[in-house]
């Protein structure tokens, strides 16, 4: 906690918001337009005295980066498997009842500029009973933290449009703006 605090604020960051109370839940995290946004968030879920889990494409689990990325919360994810990978952490968050699972995702889906962004969160959340909290990484005024839970409805596409204007609404500057699109 003290070190994730101290880069934060050796970096400048005003950080919003404190850790999720619920025992289990989603976080989304946008704008995702470089590496750099996941260390920041990163860094202010642990300052809060968060813990987070996420999920990152298998290709990166090799010697000596995997253990490094299983040491910081992260599980691999098989992206031509999308199924297969719900249905995984179904089973996990099944068997690790009565322990924190905090799952970070972008629904973006990528670092490029997305005008539709994916709906597995929704899936995910749903299935699993769990909330789904906003988070936010804003290099224009250095800000960074949670800034609301959103209740879901049965509509994947109309619940995710709307937090898309949500996000369009806070006004958030990425790093690499071209790679950012909220509508």
């Amino acid at each position: 906690m003290g070190f994730s605090k101290f880069i934060l604020k050796v970096l400048g960051w005003k950080t919003v918001g404190t850790v999720v109370q619920e025992p289990k839940c989603i976080i989304l995290e946008a704008p995702h337009t470089s590496m750099w946004d996941f260390l920041i968030g990163y860094w202010y879920y642990r300052s809060v005295g968060g813990k987070l889990s996420i999920m990152i494409k298998k290709e990166f689990f090799f010697f000596p980066l995997g253990p490094l990325l299983k040491a910081l919360g992260a599980f691999p994810i098989d992206r031509g498997n999308p199924t297969e990978t719900l249905l995984e952490i179904i089973r996990e968050l099944n068997e690790e009842d009565g322990k924190t699972f905090h799952m970070v995702m972008c629904p973006e889906g990528t670092r490029k500029a997305v005008h539709k962004w994916k709906t597995g969160y929704h899936t995910l959340a749903r299935a699993a009973g769990m909330p789904v909290y906003i988070s936010f990484v804003d290099w224009g005024h250095k800000r960074v933290g949670i800034d609301r839970k959103i209740e879901l409805t049965d509509n994947a596409r109309a619940d995710t449009d709307r937090i898309q204007k949500i996000y369009e609404d806070l006004d958030l500057i990425p790093l690499h703006p071209e790679g950012y699109a909220t509508k």
